[in-house]
Protein backbone atom coordinates (compact mmCIF):
# COMPACT_ATOMS: atom_id res chain seq x y z
CA UNK A 1 0.00 0.00 0.00
CA UNK A 2 1.23 3.11 -0.85
CA UNK A 3 1.91 6.13 2.08
CA UNK A 4 2.52 9.39 1.96
CA UNK A 5 6.11 8.77 3.56
CA UNK A 6 7.39 7.03 0.40
CA UNK A 7 6.81 10.27 -1.47
CA UNK A 8 8.63 12.77 0.93
CA UNK A 9 12.44 13.03 0.62
CA UNK A 10 12.64 12.77 4.72
CA UNK A 11 13.79 9.90 6.41
CA UNK A 12 13.98 10.83 10.00
CA UNK A 13 14.41 13.83 11.95
CA UNK A 14 16.74 13.41 14.87
CA UNK A 15 18.27 16.42 17.27
CA UNK A 16 15.66 18.95 15.20
CA UNK A 17 17.29 18.26 12.34
CA UNK A 18 15.94 16.98 8.71
CA UNK A 19 17.62 13.47 7.38
CA UNK A 20 16.95 13.50 4.04
CA UNK A 21 17.51 10.00 2.08
CA UNK A 22 19.70 10.77 -0.64
CA UNK A 23 22.06 11.35 2.91
CA UNK A 24 21.67 15.31 3.10
CA UNK A 25 20.42 16.84 6.12
CA UNK A 26 18.02 20.35 6.06
CA UNK A 27 17.25 22.29 9.29
CA UNK A 28 14.16 25.02 9.46
CA UNK A 29 13.39 28.14 10.79
CA UNK A 30 10.58 30.27 11.57
CA UNK A 31 10.58 33.46 10.73
CA UNK A 32 8.47 36.57 12.52
CA UNK A 33 6.38 38.34 10.22
CA UNK A 34 6.87 42.64 9.54
CA UNK A 35 3.80 44.92 8.32
CA UNK A 36 5.78 46.12 5.57
CA UNK A 37 3.22 48.34 4.81
CA UNK A 38 2.82 50.75 7.92
CA UNK A 39 6.60 51.48 7.78
CA UNK A 40 7.77 54.71 6.32
CA UNK A 41 9.38 54.66 3.00
CA UNK A 42 12.72 55.21 5.21
CA UNK A 43 12.52 52.42 6.98
CA UNK A 44 11.27 50.37 3.69
CA UNK A 45 14.79 51.19 2.16
CA UNK A 46 16.12 49.79 5.25
CA UNK A 47 14.33 46.77 6.16
CA UNK A 48 15.35 45.95 2.24
CA UNK A 49 19.05 46.67 2.08
CA UNK A 50 19.60 45.35 5.32
CA UNK A 51 17.98 41.42 3.48
CA UNK A 52 19.61 42.07 0.64
CA UNK A 53 23.19 42.54 2.70
CA UNK A 54 22.11 39.56 4.85
CA UNK A 55 22.05 37.61 1.18
CA UNK A 56 24.83 38.62 -0.57
CA UNK A 57 26.62 37.74 2.82
CA UNK A 58 25.78 33.80 2.60
CA UNK A 59 28.08 31.25 1.28
CA UNK A 60 25.82 28.35 1.15
CA UNK A 61 21.82 27.97 -0.35
CA UNK A 62 18.42 28.67 1.38
CA UNK A 63 15.29 28.43 0.49
CA UNK A 64 12.32 30.83 1.79
CA UNK A 65 8.83 29.05 2.15
CA UNK A 66 6.03 30.72 3.06
CA UNK A 67 2.69 28.78 4.03
CA UNK A 68 -1.04 29.75 3.99
CA UNK A 69 -3.32 28.48 5.68
CA UNK A 70 -7.50 29.08 6.71
CA UNK A 71 -7.47 30.27 10.20
CA UNK A 72 -10.59 28.67 12.28
CA UNK A 73 -11.53 30.96 14.87
CA UNK A 74 -14.19 28.71 16.49
CA UNK A 75 -12.23 28.74 19.80
CA UNK A 76 -12.19 32.33 19.61
CA UNK A 77 -15.45 32.49 19.17
CA UNK A 78 -16.37 30.56 22.12
CA UNK A 79 -14.48 32.53 24.30
CA UNK A 80 -16.65 35.23 23.15
CA UNK A 81 -19.60 33.70 23.72
CA UNK A 82 -18.14 32.87 27.47
CA UNK A 83 -17.33 36.60 27.99
CA UNK A 84 -20.95 37.99 26.77
CA UNK A 85 -22.89 35.44 29.38
CA UNK A 86 -19.99 36.33 32.44
CA UNK A 87 -20.43 40.10 31.47
CA UNK A 88 -22.90 41.94 34.07
CA UNK A 89 -23.36 45.37 32.59
CA UNK A 90 -25.93 45.42 29.51
CA UNK A 91 -23.73 47.40 27.70
CA UNK A 92 -20.42 46.12 27.41
CA UNK A 93 -22.59 42.38 27.13
CA UNK A 94 -24.27 44.03 24.10
CA UNK A 95 -20.65 45.50 22.18
CA UNK A 96 -19.16 41.45 22.87
CA UNK A 97 -22.26 40.39 21.10
CA UNK A 98 -21.81 43.03 18.29
CA UNK A 99 -18.01 42.15 18.22
CA UNK A 100 -18.81 38.52 17.76
CA UNK A 101 -21.19 39.17 14.56
CA UNK A 102 -18.83 41.34 12.99
CA UNK A 103 -16.13 38.49 13.60
CA UNK A 104 -18.51 35.88 11.80
CA UNK A 105 -19.77 38.27 8.97
CA UNK A 106 -15.86 39.15 8.20
CA UNK A 107 -14.89 35.22 8.39
CA UNK A 108 -17.83 34.30 6.49
CA UNK A 109 -17.30 36.90 3.30
CA UNK A 110 -13.43 36.79 3.36
CA UNK A 111 -11.48 34.00 3.60
CA UNK A 112 -9.19 34.78 6.77
CA UNK A 113 -5.71 33.15 5.95
CA UNK A 114 -2.69 32.73 8.91
CA UNK A 115 0.45 32.97 6.84
CA UNK A 116 3.81 31.53 8.18
CA UNK A 117 7.36 31.93 7.19
CA UNK A 118 10.26 29.50 7.16
CA UNK A 119 13.70 29.36 6.08
CA UNK A 120 15.03 26.07 5.14
CA UNK A 121 18.94 25.62 5.26
CA UNK A 122 19.79 22.61 3.24
CA UNK A 123 22.78 20.29 3.32
CA UNK A 124 23.40 18.35 0.12
CA UNK A 125 25.30 15.12 0.20
CA UNK A 126 27.79 15.95 -2.13
CA UNK A 127 28.98 18.93 0.28
CA UNK A 128 29.33 15.76 3.15
CA UNK A 129 31.29 13.35 1.47
CA UNK A 130 31.62 9.99 1.92
CA UNK A 131 30.50 8.66 5.94
CA UNK A 132 31.37 5.84 7.71
CA UNK A 133 28.16 4.83 9.60
CA UNK A 134 24.68 6.96 9.82
CA UNK A 135 25.76 8.13 13.94
CA UNK A 136 28.85 9.94 11.93
CA UNK A 137 26.35 11.49 9.42
CA UNK A 138 24.13 13.04 12.29
CA UNK A 139 26.92 14.42 13.89
CA UNK A 140 28.21 15.97 10.32
CA UNK A 141 25.22 17.44 9.48
CA UNK A 142 24.88 18.94 12.88
CA UNK A 143 28.27 20.41 12.94
CA UNK A 144 27.81 22.12 9.73
CA UNK A 145 24.66 23.53 9.69
CA UNK A 146 24.41 24.66 13.58
CA UNK A 147 26.85 27.57 12.46
CA UNK A 148 24.72 28.03 9.19
CA UNK A 149 21.71 28.64 11.90
CA UNK A 150 23.29 31.21 14.27
CA UNK A 151 24.60 33.03 11.50
CA UNK A 152 21.11 33.24 9.80
CA UNK A 153 19.89 34.08 13.29
CA UNK A 154 22.08 37.05 13.82
CA UNK A 155 21.79 38.56 10.19
CA UNK A 156 17.49 38.29 10.73
CA UNK A 157 18.15 40.33 13.85
CA UNK A 158 19.64 42.98 12.58
CA UNK A 159 16.27 43.44 10.10
CA UNK A 160 14.02 43.01 13.46
CA UNK A 161 12.97 39.67 12.64
CA UNK A 162 12.95 37.00 14.90
CA UNK A 163 14.19 33.41 13.91
CA UNK A 164 13.80 30.10 16.09
CA UNK A 165 14.86 26.78 15.06
CA UNK A 166 11.81 23.95 14.89
CA UNK A 167 11.89 21.08 17.52
CA UNK A 168 10.94 17.65 16.07
CA UNK A 169 7.12 17.80 17.42
CA UNK A 170 6.79 21.28 15.54
CA UNK A 171 8.23 20.05 12.13
CA UNK A 172 6.34 16.68 12.13
CA UNK A 173 3.04 19.29 12.53
CA UNK A 174 4.22 21.37 10.18
CA UNK A 175 4.00 18.15 7.42
CA UNK A 176 0.86 17.10 8.80
CA UNK A 177 -0.65 20.44 8.25
CA UNK A 178 0.63 20.71 4.80
CA UNK A 179 -0.26 17.41 2.95
CA UNK A 180 -3.67 16.94 4.85
CA UNK A 181 -5.00 19.82 4.15
CA UNK A 182 -7.43 22.84 6.32
CA UNK A 183 -6.29 22.17 10.10
CA UNK A 184 -8.80 21.29 12.79
CA UNK A 185 -8.16 23.88 15.78
CA UNK A 186 -8.49 21.71 18.80
CA UNK A 187 -10.58 23.41 21.65
CA UNK A 188 -9.71 24.62 24.58
CA UNK A 189 -8.55 22.15 26.70
CA UNK A 190 -8.36 24.16 30.17
CA UNK A 191 -11.37 25.52 31.55
CA UNK A 192 -12.67 29.34 31.67
CA UNK A 193 -13.37 31.28 34.76
CA UNK A 194 -16.31 33.12 33.85
CA UNK A 195 -15.34 35.63 36.72
CA UNK A 196 -11.73 36.27 34.90
CA UNK A 197 -14.03 37.24 32.10
CA UNK A 198 -16.16 39.60 33.70
CA UNK A 199 -14.91 43.74 33.03
CA UNK A 200 -15.35 45.45 36.11
CA UNK A 201 -15.69 48.75 36.62
CA UNK A 202 -14.68 51.07 39.44
CA UNK A 203 -16.63 53.08 41.47
CA UNK A 204 -16.14 56.63 41.82
CA UNK A 205 -14.89 57.40 45.60
CA UNK A 206 -17.74 59.57 47.48
CA UNK A 207 -16.97 63.07 48.89
CA UNK A 208 -17.06 63.34 52.30
CA UNK A 209 -19.32 65.80 53.55
CA UNK A 210 -17.20 67.03 56.37
CA UNK A 211 -14.10 68.21 53.50
CA UNK A 212 -16.93 70.10 51.32
CA UNK A 213 -17.53 72.65 54.78
CA UNK A 214 -14.29 73.17 55.22
CA UNK A 215 -13.07 76.99 54.60
CA UNK A 216 -9.76 77.09 52.16
CA UNK A 217 -6.72 77.48 53.66
CA UNK A 218 -5.30 81.30 53.00
CA UNK A 219 -2.66 81.19 50.68
CA UNK A 220 0.98 83.21 51.93
CA UNK A 221 1.31 85.57 48.49
CA UNK A 222 4.13 87.16 48.44
CA UNK A 223 3.73 91.47 48.23
CA UNK A 224 4.07 93.28 44.87
CA UNK A 225 6.74 95.44 44.91
CA UNK A 226 6.37 97.98 42.42
CA UNK A 227 9.02 98.47 40.18
CA UNK A 228 10.41 101.85 39.53
CA UNK A 229 10.00 103.23 35.81
CA UNK A 230 12.67 102.71 33.20
CA UNK A 231 14.37 106.35 32.31
CA UNK A 232 15.05 107.38 29.16
CA UNK A 233 18.98 106.99 29.42
CA UNK A 234 18.87 103.45 31.15
CA UNK A 235 19.11 100.33 28.86
CA UNK A 236 16.30 98.51 28.38
CA UNK A 237 17.86 95.23 29.28
CA UNK A 238 18.51 96.34 33.60
CA UNK A 239 14.74 95.94 33.62
CA UNK A 240 13.27 92.70 32.79
CA UNK A 241 9.70 91.82 31.54
CA UNK A 242 7.70 90.70 33.91
CA UNK A 243 4.28 89.14 33.44
CA UNK A 244 2.10 89.37 36.49
CA UNK A 245 -1.44 87.33 37.41
CA UNK A 246 -4.20 89.35 37.77
CA UNK A 247 -6.48 88.11 40.79
CA UNK A 248 -9.95 88.21 39.83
Amino acid sequence: MNTTQKHLSISDIANDILLLKNGGGALVLQVSAVNFGLLSDREQVAIIGSFAQMLNSLSFSIQIVIHSERLNLSSYLEVLDKAQKAQANPLLSQMITEYKQFIQSTVKENEVLDKKFYIVIPLFSLELGLVSSKINLEQKIKTVLLPRRDQIIRQLARIGLKATQLSKQKLIEVFYNIYNGERVEKPISQPVNPHDLAVRLRNPQPIQSNRINQPSKPVNQQPIVAQPPIQSGQAAKTHPFVVEELEE
